[in-house]
């Protein structure tokens, strides 16, 4: 693998860059830097701590890469539990609950939904790729609902490019701080890296386009105002949706890594008080409906799930 370094990682650690470009652990990055296997401008470097410059190149091994990266295979979870919404010899689709991470990754090798996929479909082992085998899309730790999985090379080759083609519905529930004025609106804002945090997302002109429409299910006044949206994606951007409404002054409840991001306009979100009383352990956001055509035949999946109980109960203590 050979990457220039983009503005947003002058400065970072070597392991960091690593880390991020290479979309491994912080762990293993450093074991790919003390090992040899990473070259900064053709020359090799074994101080995980240098600091980089934009504009270095930098190499990384392949061999070495795709050996660290098999360490993190996932292994047959028996243990985790698994929502099962649909299963067929092809694919599998799941409700995910909020808290479970899909796949090994970032110091994460145990508990993921992929460990769960694996115990109950071993044949998923051999069906894309290896670090995190069947599975076509993501949610984010934090997010609950629905997903798809593939079962044969088949259906991920076909849900693969469907997603590409953009041809997947997917739409989400959310809640964020203030009152979005408008009752429906599209987001079409590039997101990329953020440069002051490259650790997270941002809307950058720097960016990948990115489309996120929302439609105003209910506005709330007490004991803060609060609004419930409906949202589709028309692209699948890292963090899209939560990168989104923050960057437009409505970040999501619970959404503790962008939920302080500056407001380009609207309303003030709640104050500490109201924060307090809307505590939740994480962003509210859930994936509520999913469809595609089924990989064999073609016909029409559509599938939705509930909001769960712990975004029920915020918005039962609205008013």
């Amino acid at each position: 693998m050979t990457e220039p370094l983009p503005p947003a990682l002058a400065g970072e650690r070597l392991d960091r860059a690593v880390a991020l470009l290479t979309q491994t652990s912080r762990a293993t990055a450093a074991a790919l830097v003390a090992a040899g296997a990473v070259q900064v401008n053709g020359t090799v470097r074994t101080d995980r701590a240098a600091r980089l410059s934009e504009g270095d190149e930098l190499v990384v091994a392949a061999g070495a890469l795709a050996v660290e990266r098999g360490r993190g295979k996932p292994r047959p979870e028996p243990d985790v539990d698994l929502a099962v919404v649909h299963e067929d010899r092809c694919l599998v689709v799941v409700d995910k609950p909020a808290g479970l991470v899909v796949h090994p990754g970032a110091g994460r090798t145990a508990g993921t939904l992929c460990g769960a996929l694996l115990a109950r479909y071993p044949e998923m082992a051999a069906v894309g790729e290896a670090t995190r085998p069947g599975i076509v899309h993501r949610l984010d730790a934090g997010t609950s609902g629905l997903l798809v999985a593939a079962r044969t090379a088949r259906a991920y080759d076909s849900l693969v490019a469907q997603l590409a083609e953009r041809t997947v519905r997917r739409r989400y529930e959310a809640i964020c701080w203030g009152t979005v004025a408008d009752d429906r609106g599209l987001i079409d804002a590039p997101v990329g890296r953020s440069g002051r945090r490259p650790a997270q997302m941002a809307v950058t002109e720097r960016g990948r386009p990115a489309r996120t429409r929302y439609e105003v299910r209910r506005r709330y006044g007490s004991p803060a105002p609060v609004t419930h949206l409906r949202c589709r994606l028309e692209t699948g951007r890292t963090h899209q949706i939560r990168v989104h409404l923050a960057a437009i002054g409505h970040p999501l409840l619970g959404d503790e890594v962008y939920g302080t991001v500056p407001k380009t306009g609207g309303p003030a979100v709640g104050g500490r008080a109201a924060r307090a009383a809307l505590r939740l352990d994480r962003p509210a956001l859930h994936a509520a409906l999913l469809g595609f055509d089924h990989p064999t035949g073609g016909r029409e999946m559509l599938f939705e799930s509930a909001l769960p109980a712990d975004l029920e109960a915020v918005l039962a203590g609205l008013s």
